[in-house]
């Protein structure tokens, strides 16, 4: 049986952890595609705040969400150390600007602690679960609740 069949099969879950500014974050691995150092992307006219513009990515175009100001934190500027993670999110494939990617973990349901009531109504509607690992704090995040259909499309 490989790995994939025997993770899912035991209830594990694998997570991309990363960095953006001093928190760290996650998502499911089964929605990245790839892992690519920053290019600097082509501005669009009229396009959300959090679209820093789109990239050639072998043909296609890809747009570049600044996903620190997606998720209402301070803006990054882009530079050589940040990276793009591809990902797909609904039916579309975005690209999320992110300082670091800092891990792979392997959780079971059980490791994944609930967001805690204090949090905003838009804060529990993206985030499924805090992971508390080695003295860090991870919060897991949905993409497909941090942009709805609509939002990937315009993107």
């Amino acid at each position: 049986m490989s790995y994939a069949v025997r993770s899912l099969a035991e209830g594990n879950r694998e997570l991309i952890a990363f960095r953006i500014g001093e928190q760290e974050f996650c998502v499911n691995i089964m929605s990245v595609r790839e892992i690519r150092g920053w290019t600097p992307a082509t501005p669009l006219p009229h396009s959300p705040g959090y679209v820093l513009g789109v990239i050639n990515l072998r043909g296609a175009v890809l747009p570049i969400i600044d996903l620190s100001k997606r998720l209402g934190m301070t803006p990054v500027e882009p530079s050589v150390r940040h990276v793009i993670i591809v990902a797909q999110v609904h039916s579309k494939i975005i690209g999320l600007l992110v300082e670091a990617v800092s891990d792979i973990l392997t959780v079971t349901e059980e490791n994944i602690q609930s967001t805690p009531e204090i949090s905003s109504d838009l804060e529990r509607q993206y985030a499924r679960g805090i992971l508390a690992i080695d003295k860090r704090m991870i919060c897991l995040i949905e993409l497909g609740a941090l942009f709805t259909d609509a939002e990937s499309e315009a993107a």
